[in-house]
């Protein structure tokens, strides 16, 4: 993940990067200098090359990457191809919260070969009243059109879109308003906050001393089963929902690469607009400061942030986990949930996620449908 440009033209009220507990954003320069884009191609290359990989995904991220211009976006997607080797595949994205978003720019992004992934808070302009202007004026009426511009126009070049989940609003309706963008994918998310700061809804308790929680609420998990049902039903595929479908291939047994579920090691990093090598954005949400690690694209390589040991911590799999989750059922399934969840102040990372009760109800739910459907299958 790159940081083309590291502020952004909303002020989302509940903005983890700029409304949280981190604030390193503040000191760096807003735009990625040349240097900093060309230095990080050259990086990547160089990783890819010593690695032989066969492919990378490079995540064009902010801020607003839309800031720093298509064509700055653009020359750094082929710098990066230009460097790596010819048998490495480079799949390029960019995520955006879509304001900015008209056609000579999807165009443009399209003719690169970079896909454009939208953030929103639902496809209704209800639901995104947080979503708004630093003149508090809503962000809605230009994000749509941004996406009705890709699905209508574009459709080769849309990504999906983004969205966190709020237990507040109706499950189907939030679904079926999303649908209506004509998104090939959703990636639903859930906020994020841990046990020092739980996310809107949650009581403030300790972490489970044994199972799931199954005695918590669960609005989150309560949510997520019933969209999954909505889109489990439909009898065709309407659109991709990631989460459902890792769910559905940890459960099958089959290997699945998500940040939420599952005990693959995270192989994502971030590199700052000031050259800045950083964990991902989401540890910001923990305290300040949790993402760095002291590395920099003109002094070290990638393998130098691989043997940081926050980063290796990811990348330990089951070891890593609390005591109950390496005792749990679900775990090879859950994995403990995403890393930044778990953190406790005073306590570090080594809990089980915040979103226990919730992982464990939609886990469950899942696999409750999938056995049925290969029951029905088997008679």
């Amino acid at each position: 993940m790159v940081k083309v440009h590291g502020r952004c033209n909303l002020a989302c009220r509940y903005c983890y990067l700029y409304e949280g507990p981190d604030r390193t954003w503040r000191d760096r320069p807003a735009a990625a200098p040349p240097a900093v884009l060309d230095r990080t191609a050259h990086r990547i290359a160089e990783h890819a090359s010593a690695h032989a990989l066969r492919g990378i995904a490079l995540v064009l991220h902010g801020g607003e990457p839309l800031l720093a211009g298509t064509d700055r976006l653009a020359a750094l997607t082929d710098r990066v191809r230009e460097l790596v080797p010819d048998s490495c595949a480079v799949r390029t994205t960019v995520q955006t919260n879509g304001t900015l978003l008209t056609d000579a720019h999807a165009t443009a992004l399209a003719r690169h070969g970079i896909r454009v992934g939208v953030s929103l808070d639902g496809g209704l302009s209800t639901h995104n009243t947080l979503r708004t202007d630093r003149a508090g004026r809503p962000s809605w009426p230009a994000a749509a059109r941004g996406a009705r511009l890709l699905a209508e126009r574009h459709p080769d070049a849309y990504a999906g879109i983004l969205t966190v989940v709020d237990p507040r609003t109706d499950p189907v309706e939030m679904y079926e308003s999303l649908l209506a963008l004509r998104p090939p994918a959703l990636d639903l998310l859930l906020p994020h906050g841990n046990w020092t700061n739980p996310p809107p809804g949650l009581p403030v308790r300790q972490p489970p001393r044994t199972g799931p929680g199954t005695d918590r609420p669960t609005p989150y998990g309560d949510w997520l089963t019933t969209v999954f049902d909505r889109w489990w039903r439909a009898g065709r595929r309407e659109t991709r929902i990631r989460l459902f479908e890792e769910c559905l291939a940890l459960l099958l047994g089959l290997p699945a690469a998500t940040e939420s579920l599952g005990l693959d090691p995270v192989n994502a990093i971030v590199i700052e607009t000031d050259g800045t090598i950083e964990q991902v954005d989401s540890l910001k949400s923990a305290y300040d400061t949790a993402a760095a690690t002291g590395l920099d694209v003109f002094r070290h390589t990638l393998d130098d942030a691989l043997r940081h040991p926050g980063v290796a911590a990811r990348q330990a799999g089951a070891d890593a986990l609390a005591a109950v989750c390496r005792a749990c059922p679900l775990l090879t399934v859950c994995g403990g949930g995403h890393y930044a969840h778990r953190y406790r102040a005073d306590h570090g990372f080594t809990n089980p996620s915040v979103y226990c009760a919730d992982l464990g109800r939609l886990i469950r739910h899942v696999a409750a449908r999938l056995s049925d459907a290969t029951a029905g299958a088997r008679r």
